[in-house]
């Protein structure tokens, strides 16, 4: 899906013209992929624009930058201001999010250490990242041959852009195979997660979904799933699955900022059918949620 540019970008505190963002080719994070990110959204509501689960995810990027033994030079408080006065500026009523901390040019090789670290954030619109189809009938997910990177080879824990090489040859396989999304397993031959999101089975009325010890990330849209299948009563179990799991689950779904809420309808061709009563409820509550329909969640929203 292509970017459309927007007005500005925040670069190390100073917002700079879309066209003017530019880093220097021999920025060492373009060739070892050392930094980490974030994705957020922010979605219109009656008070206007706001930015979901913010703090969290600034709190994370803060937790990834410290993984890599990356010094970012403003606060969580700092981060969440520009963030909040770029969407302002943008004049976006929803929009994606983007919070980059890289290397600054003027240091060359495999030790980061010695390299600036600089921060930027990026807004623009984006859509429903596996489409409106999917997102009201399901998509159809693949297990992919690629393994999730373990977390003693890269922390899976942090949001580092290298980590990321795994999940797209992942997502290319899946789409060039006929699929929509594609699913790892860990070393181990459990589920990982997919792509670019976390995962969740239901059986037999249980909320399923593999453990951080299996290599995936602390999504925050995962915790925020969680939160809210306790508060309906629904029983929640992070433990380890395999393949057959996914084969045979009553109802799945994938979780993240750009995918939000989306139904698994296949899993290399085994139908896993319509959205059930679960993935339904929570996904309706979750879109009630992000667009400020329910109060019980308000801590949840930034409002701009």
């Amino acid at each position: 899906m292509p970017i459309e540019p927007v007005g500005e970008i925040w670069m190390d505190g100073v917002f700079v013209p879309w066209d003017e963002a530019t880093v220097h080719v021999l920025t060492p994070t373009l060739h070892y992929g050392w930094g980490v990110f974030e994705g957020i959204r922010a979605y219109e509501t009656a008070r206007g624009p706001a930015v979901f689960c913010h703090r969290e995810h600034h709190e994370r990027l803060h937790r990834s930058a410290r993984m890599l033994q990356l010094e970012i030079p403003f606060s969580v408080e700092d981060l969440m201001e520009a963030t909040r006065e770029l969407v302002r500026r943008s004049g976006l009523t929803s929009c994606y999010i983007r919070p980059l901390v890289y290397l600054g040019y003027g240091e060359m090789g495999l030790n980061p250490l010695p390299s600036a670290t600089r921060v930027a954030i990026a807004t623009w619109p984006w859509g429903t990242y596996l489409g409106e189809e999917g997102l009201r009938h399901g998509v159809q997910a693949k297990t992919s041959s690629w393994v999730r990177i373990g977390a003693n080879m890269i922390p899976t824990g942090t949001k580092a852009c290298g980590v990321y090489i795994n999940s797209s040859l992942a997502k290319v396989e899946a789409l060039q195979a006929g699929y929509d999304e594609a699913i790892l397993l860990n070393e181990h031959g459990e589920v990982a997660e997919g792509s670019g999101e976390n995962i969740f089975v239901v059986r037999e009325g249980t909320l399923l979904t593999p453990p951080l010890a299996a290599g995936v990330l602390r999504g925050v849209t995962r915790e925020v799933i969680i939160r809210f299948a306790g508060d309906l009563g629904i029983d929640v179990a992070e433990t380890r699955l395999l393949r057959q799991d996914l084969y045979t689950a009553d109802e799945a779904f994938f979780t993240g900022t750009a995918a939000e809420v989306v139904p698994i309808r296949t899993v290399d061709g085994r139908e896993i059918g319509d959205p059930g009563p679960v993935t339904k409820t929570l996904q309706e509550r979750f879109f009630a949620v992000v667009k400020g329909q329910d109060d019980r969640y308000a801590d949840l929203l930034d409002v701009v």
